[in-house]
């Protein structure tokens, strides 16, 4: 026996099927997607009522006549450090990448059904379904193993993560954590005082702050970085939020000042700036430093200088400003009239001044790891900061019009234009190049940033990856730190975990290539592993230079920009024959790894024969 039903988008689009009572709902799901000719969703009857897909129709009390509504909603895509999972419209999980990261579910594929959200604690994922039961996949050690508190996981208000382990709010208000102990997945000792939580922020230290329905604060996790409170408990009264650095916290109260602590050196300690910290309305973190905004509109920050933490040489700047952004070392600020002041490390964001001149009406500010992207008023883009990750876009500026928003990952930009194209630049391991799928890249709705590669939603609800899905070792090193890297007296430390393989859209040169057939010598470069963006770059450079030769006494000198600007990296010499320079002054920042030798074999010999005297033996070989 078969009955006839209509099915409608909200749209008021409408289609007629008809189906076997022993067909499953499900079934019917897929032919009224086809029918109107949408991605995944799910069916609601007229009472409002969402339908079991796995139920037959009889058995979800349909019949002939009835209409029924087929809500399509966006997918939602979380990220990892290395891997990526999606809700799709009809509420199941799709995950790919590292799959000891997360990138493989299958072991509860068939429990991940009615999925209302995805978090993740960098190498696991936690998903709260509709029942308000929680289910976890990923590495065992960062919250994928939930089986010591899996009974206690029921009515899941909202889940937080570290980088190592979860936490979960239940309706009541209580807390339940799992995950790596020392990164805030055992909570025993504060367990009685988690009562009527509202929320919880989370450092990438690894350690929890809860406010309560009181206004007072909770903290569990690593005591050094902020899981021990107790010195300024008494304070910590009317929270009403809490921003976190890597090691410390802030929280600002209802009379607008601000109570901080964790490590010293990461703005844990604001005692220098305190009596300054009054109407505070907003804070932003680096690594190691914050930084309020007032609200007069002035800035006041603090931590370490080299991660934004000292502002005085641009305080006179710092005024009217709307909205601060931040990379790992450094920070930027709107100002009222559009212009951007940033400040911190100079090579990682903190130093503007080669574009200031073009940083007007600037309408966003996005960040990676070490470079910024401002987006200005006529959809053009303006970039500064680390080159290796998205700080030089002179590659791909042509493109950079009409630009709508930008997505980051640790060490690349995408720009979402006006047309549904997508641009991109930085390192190529991390997103940067997205040549293998650019002919994909149409009606591109949202991009989604993970550690290394960079995810689109389109229009049609399909999702398109380029980047490394994988940790590579190399990539890091180059960054010069590693997603899922703690960071200790200013190295870094990588987990030993290593994946192997690459994502969608990069190719990825073997360690040793030396000789490509521009006669560039990847292994001796800082971008070995990213031949492809390496050229390009170049390719832009050699245009400039044979223009250069061509026009050899001609010098581009645009009206907008004042004289003093342009020129200011040029020097005016008394004599061309006859006065000095330094012959090594204002060489790239990578010459100084180069080790310069005035005598290299002499050396060499010095070296070997001082090796022979200390223990005889022989290092020829």
């Amino acid at each position: 026996m078969s009955i006839t039903v209509e099915v409608g988008l909200l749209s008021g689009k409408t289609a007629i099927l008809e189906a076997g009572l022993d067909e499953a709902v499900g079934t019917l799901t897929c032919r009224a997607q086809t029918a109107l000719r949408v991605g995944q969703g799910r069916l609601v009857d007229s009472f409002g009522s969402l339908l079991d897909a796995s139920l037959p129709l009889k058995r979800a009390n349909l019949m002939s006549g009835a209409s029924l509504t087929l809500h399509i909603s966006r997918i939602q895509v979380q990220s990892a450090w290395h891997a990526f999972a999606a809700i799709l419209g009809d509420g199941s999980v799709v995950t790919w990448g590292d799959p000891g990261a997360g990138g493989d579910s299958s072991a509860v594929q068939n429990q991940l059904k009615d999925v209302l959200q995805i978090h993740s604690s960098g190498r696991a994922f936690a998903a709260i379904l509709g029942d308000g039961s929680v289910v976890t996949w990923g590495h065992a050690e960062f919250g994928f193993d939930n089986s010591a508190v899996q009974d206690h996981l029921r009515n899941v208000r909202q889940i937080q993560a570290s980088q190592g382990a979860f936490a979960a709010i239940l309706h009541d208000g209580s807390v339940v954590t799992w995950g790596l102990a020392e990164k805030g997945g055992r909570s025993s000792d504060v367990q009685d005082q988690l009562k009527n939580v509202q929320q919880i922020q989370a450092s990438e230290g690894g350690v929890f702050a809860a406010i309560l329905g009181d206004g007072s604060v909770v903290t569990w996790g690593d005591a050094d970085y902020g899981g021990d409170s107790t010195s300024v408990q008494d304070q910590l009264t009317n929270v009403q939020q809490i921003q976190a650095s890597q090691k410390a916290f802030a929280a600002i109260l209802g009379d607008g000042s601000v109570v901080t602590w964790g490590n010293a050196l990461a703005g844990g300690d604001s005692s220098a700036v305190q009596d300054q910290l009054k109407n505070v309305r907003q804070i932003q973190a680096s690594h190691h430093a914050f930084a309020a905004i007032l609200e007069l509109g002035s800035v006041v920050s603090w931590g370490d200088a080299d991660h934004g933490g000292d502002s005085t040489s641009v305080q006179h700047q710092l005024q009217n400003v709307q909205l601060i952004q931040a990379t790992g070392y450094a920070f930027a600020a709107i100002l009222g009239d559009g212009s951007v002041v940033a400040w911190g490390h100079a090579e990682f964001g903190g130093d503007s001044s080669a574009v200031q001149a073009q940083l007007k009406n600037v309408q966003q500010i996005q960040a990676s790891r070490k470079a910024f992207a401002a987006i200005l008023g006529d959809g053009s883009v303006v970039t500064w900061g680390s080159f290796l990750a998205g700080g030089d876009s002179s590659a791909v500026q042509d493109e950079l019009k009409d630009v709508r928003q930008i997505q980051a990952s640790c060490g690349a930009f995408a720009a979402i234009l006006g047309n549904g194209s997508v641009v991109t630049w930085g390192h190529a391991l991390f997103g940067g190049d997205d040549s293998a799928v650019e002919d994909q890249l149409k009606n591109v709705q949202q991009v989604q940033g993970a550690d290394r590669a960079l995810a689109a939603i389109l229009g049609d609800g399909s999702v398109v990856t380029w980047g490394v899905a994988e940790p590579d070792g190399d990539a890091d090193a180059e960054m010069g730190e590693a997603g899922g890297a703690e960071e200790v007296d200013g190295n870094m430390a990588e987990d030993d975990d290593d994946g192997e393989g690459s994502g969608d859209g990069v190719s990825v040169a073997p360690s040793g290539m030396a000789g490509t057939e521009d006669h560039w010598d990847a292994a001796g470069s800082v971008c070995k592993f990213a031949v492809a963006a390496e050229k390009r770059r170049r390719e832009v450079l050699l245009k400039r230079s044979e223009e250069e030769l061509e026009f050899p006494d001609e010098v581009d000198t645009p009206l907008e920009i004042p004289a003093r600007q342009r020129f200011q990296r040029y020097r005016g010499l008394k004599s061309f024959r006859t006065s000095t320079w330094d012959p090594y002054e204002d060489l790239p920042v990578e010459y100084s790894r180069i080790w310069e030798f005035e005598a290299f074999a002499s050396t060499v010999g010095d070296a070997y024969v001082i090796c022979v005297k200390c223990d005889n033996k022989d290092y020829t070989s």
